[in-house]
């Protein structure tokens, strides 16, 4: 194995269900091994805080070494780690198939799965994790729940901070008032006749929480997209990824919620059609994650072999059929930030990919972290490190002095807008809000105003 491994990154099954998994001193003896790694190499230092915190805790002990760190600290390396997986996908050169098995998210992962098992998980961050339960019942009284959550709101919001633990400056997502699924069965979308793609591709949306109970346009520019590119649409939201739990590490929630939402999808790629997931994280748990924490069920596997990213669909059907004519450029630009569980899917920054099929367009790549982490990065405790992480990504898009902003993670870009206006104040003129790249194809097509 050459020094640094050239090769590309495998990834092990978690074995989250064999007795050793749990055990807190292999647990520990092997976070002293890997944190013995990385302080030898520190090449990812910058990526997020939990290095920083890392080096830190070593740099300031009593030996200078790993062996100077209490165990009892490397929980706040821990906390800081909120899953984006760049460590593994871009920095770390030891991750497998190198001898010295790296799998750093993993490993933080496994630690946080150990300690909700041994002390349980807080009692508001589970609550909080209930995505589908919290956004379902916010659709009923959608209009005081956004006046509530305004960041501009300050009574309420410090209210908010002092019961659930979330940052007062923190912006947080707006409730819609119907979930996607009954806009999509409302509005409809008819399949164009004359796209190549016509006959040929049909694909069921899952619709992930996200879209479902907060941001429906996205959904409604993607039926517009695929219609106007002669796809057939089904629109589904049987229950959420896991993704929110598997955060907290609750493994056996998460295994069961890839068991309900495989059940409710298999009989859709039966009748032949194609997976397409929202959001990048959710397609990430259908991808990649599900088949690592249940390697040995088949459904689980074919279902992760069905299902397309969003951005992905939309090139897929553009390099195999083409693309349906009427696209036209988008004045000003974009600067396209490639959300991080887009880039550990492994595919390619097909965001970018997707928006550079817009004739005459400049597109200028983002691929700095937001600092987000999902709630991670709205809690009380992390929201300014979340603002800190975010700046060079906030300063790279101010700089790229385009008319839009995007992400293919709808948090990410709200929460990069946050920080743009944190960052420059009123220095330089900025996009009013950032959009989901379908959005921008929508727009491109002359079909936004229409949604």
């Amino acid at each position: 194995m050459r020094e640094g491994s050239l090769e590309a990154p495998t990834r092990h099954a978690l074995d989250w269900q064999n007795p050793w998994f749990w055990d807190e001193q292999a647990l520990e003896k092997e976070m002293e091994r890997v944190f013995d790694i990385c302080h030898g190499c520190r090449r990812c230092f910058n990526l997020c805080d939990s290095f920083p915190r890392l080096f830190d805790l070593i740099d300031n002990g009593p030996t200078g070494e790993i062996d100077g760190v209490s165990k009892a600290d490397y929980a706040q390396v821990e906390e800081a780690c909120t899953l984006c997986d760049m460590c593994f996908m871009t920095k770390c050169p030891y991750v497998p198939p190198h001898a010295w098995n790296v799998d750093f998210p993993h490993l933080m992962l496994r630690h946080r799965a150990v300690q909700a098992k041994k002390h349980g998980v807080d009692f508001t961050a589970n609550q909080l994790a209930d995505t589908d339960r919290t956004g379902r019942l916010g659709t009923f009284v959608s209009s005081l729940v956004n006046w509530a959550t305004d960041e501009k709101n300050v009574p309420m919001r410090q209210t908010l901070e002092k019961v659930a633990g979330i940052h007062h400056g923190a912006r947080l997502p707006a409730q819609a008032g119907e979930t996607f699924e009954l806009r999509a069965l409302r509005e409809g979308a008819v399949p164009n006749p004359a796209a190549p793609a016509f006959g040929k591709r049909k694909a069921v949306l899952y619709a992930t929480c996200f879209v479902n109970f907060h941001n429906t346009g996205i959904g409604a520019a993607t039926r517009a997209v695929l219609a106007m590119n002669g796809v057939e649409t089904e629109v589904v939201h049987p229950a959420c990824c896991g993704m929110p739990k598997l955060e907290l590490g609750d493994l056996e929630a998460v295994a069961a919620a890839a068991h309900t939402v495989t059940a409710a999808l298999l009989p859709w790629i039966d009748k032949g059609y194609d997976v397409v997931a929202l959001t990048p994280s959710c397609a990430l748990m259908l991808k990649f994650e599900w088949a690592l924490l249940l390697p040995k069920d088949p459904a689980v596997e074919r279902l992760a072999q069905a299902t397309f990213d969003l951005s992905e669909y939309v090139v897929d059907i553009a390099k195999k059929h083409g693309l349906a004519p009427g696209l036209k450029s988008i004045e000003g630009g974009v600067s396209v930030h490639l959300a991080c569980h887009a880039r550990a899917q492994n595919m390619g920054a097909k965001a970018a990919e997707m928006l550079r099929l817009v004739p005459g367009t400049r597109v200028a790549v983002i691929e700095r972290c937001s600092g987000h982490g999902g709630i991670w990065g709205a809690r009380t405790e992390h929201f300014e490190t979340a603002v800190k992480v975010g700046k060079p990504a906030a300063q790279a898009a101010l700089k790229n002095d385009t008319a839009f902003v995007a992400s293919e993670c709808p948090l990410a870009a709200d929460h990069l807008m946050q920080v743009m206006e944190l960052t420059s104040g009123d220095q330089r003129p900025k996009p009013s809000r950032a959009d989901h790249p379908i959005e921008l194809m929508a727009r491109a097509y002359g079909i936004e105003d229409k949604l």
